[in-house]
Formats: structure tokens, sequence, C-alpha cells
């Protein structure tokens, strides 16, 4: 064997060490308050010493920070959700283009916050032939669950106990549809932009003033969706 080769017990324990790693973050997410280290080994099922152990290599990596006896996200995660999102716009911008064109509407990409109760808008493609169309900013938020863009994200994930309806019909149409939720007049159509079958973090979306053919509009949408996923 190499030196730059792992005996299969090496490769073993070093997937469990990440997969450790990787479901305190995740348990971390879910508590914006922060944990402590007890909280986390019951939460996680792991020994105190364990998670100890996995928090100070996560934190050499600012992926968790200590605030007195708890335990948050670090600022690491914010600068790595920074770098996905400047990668999401430059393959986004060609694809999103041709989808503000193609429906003669103003085309969008939405993500999920770090803390996943709401929905940001990341970009923003106007059509370049449309005198009237909506206007829509990045950076623009609204609740998760509401709006076509943070329904279609929502959709993309595993399916909540309590989920909205709306949520449920987006999942199996593959796409969300609403009018005048965050917006009097406004009618949207998005769907989630999956990679490697993951859970969604994102979805590209149309936006218009009055009701369009949901038929023609939908397609070009789960289109532009499947070309930016293959994109990433």
């Amino acid at each position: 064997m190499t030196s730059d080769q792992q005996s299969p017990a090496a490769s073993a324990t070093g997937s469990k060490t990440i997969d450790t790693g990787l479901r305190l973050l995740e348990i971390l997410r879910q508590r914006p308050d922060g944990l402590t280290i007890t909280e986390l080994a019951q939460l996680a099922g792991i020994h105190r010493n364990a998670v100890s152990r996995h928090l100070a290599a996560l934190g050499n990596h600012r992926l968790v920070a200590r605030i007195g006896t708890r335990y948050t996200l670090g600022l690491g995660i914010v600068e790595l959700n920074a770098a996905v999102q400047h990668r999401l716009r430059s393959a986004a911008a060609s694809a999103l283009q041709l989808l503000a064109d193609a429906c003669n509407a103003t085309a969008f990409i939405t993500v999920l916050d770090i803390d996943e109760s709401q929905a940001v808008v990341l970009t923003v493609a106007e059509p370049r032939v449309s005198q009237i169309h909506v206007s829509y900013r990045a950076g623009t938020r609204h609740p998760a669950d509401r709006g076509a863009s943070g329904i279609a994200i929502l959709a993309g994930r595993p399916a909540h106990p309590r989920e909205r309806t709306a949520i449920t019909q987006a999942r199996v149409a593959g796409y969300s549809v609403t009018a005048g939720e965050l917006q009097p007049g406004a009618w949207g159509v998005a769907a989630p932009i999956r990679t490697a079958g993951r859970p969604a973090d994102a979805s590209v979306g149309v936006v218009t003033i009055g009701v369009r053919d949901e038929n023609e509009i939908a397609p070009l949408v789960l289109s532009a969706a499947t070309e930016i996923a293959r994109l990433l």
C-alpha cells in the first residue's frame, strides 16, 4: 500500500468522522440560540468527549463558534454559503436571462436563508423587450412558505407533517404557482433547483402582473431549473 492510500478501516473511520461533524452542524443549524456540549451529546446520541473533540475541529475551521458554554454555527458557514451563492449566480446568469426573455417576465433565483425561515432573492433578470414588467430587487426577503419561489424550494425538500397544502401540491406537480401572496396582482411560477439528488436550497421562477397561461410558463421554468442544476 502506497503512502497516499488508506486502508478500508481508516477510510471508514474518516467517513464516520465527517458524518458526525456534519450531523452536529445540522443540529446547530436547527438551534440558532446555540447548545451546550451536553445538549449536543444528547441530541446527537454521542458521548460528550466525542462531541467536544468534533467541536474543537469544527472550531478550527470557524464552522462553529463558542459563546460562553454554548456553541453556534460560525462565520465559516456564512463564507461557504457566500461562495456557493456566487457559483449559483454565475451558473444561472445566462439561463435566467433566457427565461426572462422567453416568458417576457421578470425571472429570479431565490435561496433559503441559513436558518431556513426566510427565502431571499439572490439574482434577477428582466426581459429585454418588455416595456412593462415587475420590478424585483436582489436581497428581497419573505417567509419561506409564502410565494411561489419559497414554496418551490420547500417542495424540493422532504415533506414536513405541518407543511402547507400548497407545498405538498407543488411537490407533486414539480413546480409552484401562486397569485397575490407577496404582492397584490402578482402571479408567479417557480421550480426547485435540485443538484445530485440533494434537498433543494434554491429555486428559479418568474413573476408577472396578471395571470398567465400556466401550461405555457411552467415548462419554461422547469427547463431553466434543470439547466441551472446541470451547470452547478
